[in-house]
Protein backbone atom coordinates (compact mmCIF):
# COMPACT_ATOMS: atom_id res chain seq x y z
CA UNK A 1 0.00 0.00 0.00
CA UNK A 2 1.42 3.39 -0.61
CA UNK A 3 0.93 6.72 1.59
CA UNK A 4 -2.11 7.92 -0.05
CA UNK A 5 -3.96 4.34 1.16
CA UNK A 6 -2.73 4.45 3.99
CA UNK A 7 -3.37 7.87 5.35
CA UNK A 8 -6.84 7.50 3.61
CA UNK A 9 -7.49 4.40 6.04
CA UNK A 10 -6.40 6.33 9.51
CA UNK A 11 -8.62 9.13 8.17
CA UNK A 12 -11.68 7.18 7.67
CA UNK A 13 -11.12 5.26 10.85
CA UNK A 14 -10.53 8.28 12.95
CA UNK A 15 -14.49 9.33 11.35
CA UNK A 16 -15.72 6.21 11.78
CA UNK A 17 -14.39 6.71 15.61
CA UNK A 18 -16.50 9.91 15.71
CA UNK A 19 -19.67 8.53 14.40
CA UNK A 20 -19.75 6.05 16.37
CA UNK A 21 -18.67 7.90 19.47
CA UNK A 22 -22.03 9.92 18.43
CA UNK A 23 -24.70 7.38 17.05
CA UNK A 24 -23.94 4.94 20.31
CA UNK A 25 -25.03 6.84 23.22
CA UNK A 26 -27.56 8.68 20.99
CA UNK A 27 -29.60 5.06 20.09
CA UNK A 28 -28.82 4.10 23.95
CA UNK A 29 -30.31 7.60 25.19
CA UNK A 30 -33.49 7.35 22.68
CA UNK A 31 -33.88 4.00 21.22
CA UNK A 32 -36.85 2.10 23.35
CA UNK A 33 -36.36 -1.56 23.30
CA UNK A 34 -38.66 -4.55 24.72
CA UNK A 35 -37.22 -7.73 24.19
CA UNK A 36 -34.80 -6.90 21.98
CA UNK A 37 -36.37 -5.29 19.48
CA UNK A 38 -37.24 -1.79 18.52
CA UNK A 39 -40.83 -0.61 19.68
CA UNK A 40 -41.13 1.85 16.85
CA UNK A 41 -44.35 3.25 18.54
CA UNK A 42 -42.55 4.57 21.06
CA UNK A 43 -39.20 5.83 19.90
CA UNK A 44 -39.51 9.66 18.33
CA UNK A 45 -36.12 9.76 17.24
CA UNK A 46 -37.11 8.35 14.19
CA UNK A 47 -39.87 11.05 13.39
CA UNK A 48 -37.56 13.76 14.24
CA UNK A 49 -34.41 15.42 12.56
CA UNK A 50 -31.47 14.33 15.09
CA UNK A 51 -27.74 15.13 14.74
CA UNK A 52 -26.93 11.74 13.38
CA UNK A 53 -28.87 13.07 10.40
CA UNK A 54 -26.74 16.98 10.21
CA UNK A 55 -23.62 14.12 10.36
CA UNK A 56 -24.99 12.33 7.57
CA UNK A 57 -25.32 15.40 5.32
CA UNK A 58 -21.73 16.76 6.36
CA UNK A 59 -20.13 13.22 5.14
CA UNK A 60 -22.72 13.34 1.87
CA UNK A 61 -20.95 16.96 1.53
CA UNK A 62 -17.35 15.54 2.74
CA UNK A 63 -17.47 12.62 -0.32
CA UNK A 64 -18.76 15.06 -3.45
CA UNK A 65 -15.70 17.44 -2.28
CA UNK A 66 -13.69 13.79 -2.37
CA UNK A 67 -15.14 13.21 -5.97
CA UNK A 68 -15.02 16.32 -6.97
CA UNK A 69 -11.37 16.23 -5.89
CA UNK A 70 -10.72 13.20 -7.60
CA UNK A 71 -12.20 14.19 -11.04
CA UNK A 72 -10.06 17.27 -11.13
CA UNK A 73 -6.98 15.30 -10.03
CA UNK A 74 -7.67 12.67 -13.35
CA UNK A 75 -8.47 15.44 -15.47
CA UNK A 76 -5.08 17.51 -14.84
CA UNK A 77 -3.22 13.91 -15.55
CA UNK A 78 -2.12 12.57 -12.04
CA UNK A 79 -2.55 9.00 -12.21
CA UNK A 80 -3.15 6.25 -9.53
CA UNK A 81 0.52 6.23 -8.59
CA UNK A 82 -0.27 9.93 -7.07
CA UNK A 83 -0.78 10.09 -3.26
CA UNK A 84 -3.92 12.52 -3.36
CA UNK A 85 -5.41 10.28 -6.35
CA UNK A 86 -4.99 7.37 -3.81
CA UNK A 87 -6.19 9.15 -0.70
CA UNK A 88 -9.20 10.62 -2.56
CA UNK A 89 -10.37 7.69 -4.20
CA UNK A 90 -10.49 5.82 -1.32
CA UNK A 91 -12.15 8.28 0.76
CA UNK A 92 -14.69 9.29 -1.94
CA UNK A 93 -15.81 5.26 -2.45
CA UNK A 94 -16.02 4.85 1.71
CA UNK A 95 -18.40 7.90 2.50
CA UNK A 96 -20.37 7.93 -1.19
CA UNK A 97 -21.48 3.92 0.11
CA UNK A 98 -21.79 4.89 4.20
CA UNK A 99 -24.27 7.66 3.10
CA UNK A 100 -26.32 5.54 0.72
CA UNK A 101 -26.62 2.78 3.40
CA UNK A 102 -27.56 5.03 6.18
CA UNK A 103 -30.06 7.01 3.56
CA UNK A 104 -31.74 3.33 2.83
CA UNK A 105 -31.91 2.79 6.72
CA UNK A 106 -33.00 5.82 7.81
CA UNK A 107 -36.02 6.10 5.12
CA UNK A 108 -36.29 1.98 6.38
CA UNK A 109 -36.97 3.15 10.21
CA UNK A 110 -38.64 6.18 9.27
CA UNK A 111 -41.66 4.15 7.67
CA UNK A 112 -41.79 1.58 10.31
CA UNK A 113 -42.57 4.54 12.94
CA UNK A 114 -44.67 6.15 10.77
CA UNK A 115 -46.65 2.79 10.38
CA UNK A 116 -46.53 1.80 13.67
CA UNK A 117 -47.71 5.13 14.93
CA UNK A 118 -50.46 5.98 12.30
CA UNK A 119 -50.49 2.85 10.55
CA UNK A 120 -54.44 2.56 9.62
CA UNK A 121 -55.13 6.07 9.89
CA UNK A 122 -53.16 6.78 6.92
CA UNK A 123 -54.86 5.37 3.45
Amino acid sequence: MDTGWIVSLIVGGCLIIVILAIAIPMERKYVVRENGKINYKKSKIYLRWNVFDTLTIVLAAYSVICVQALNFLVSSGKTVENVLVQFFTNQAQVWTLVSIIYLICRVSMTLKAIKERWGDEIE
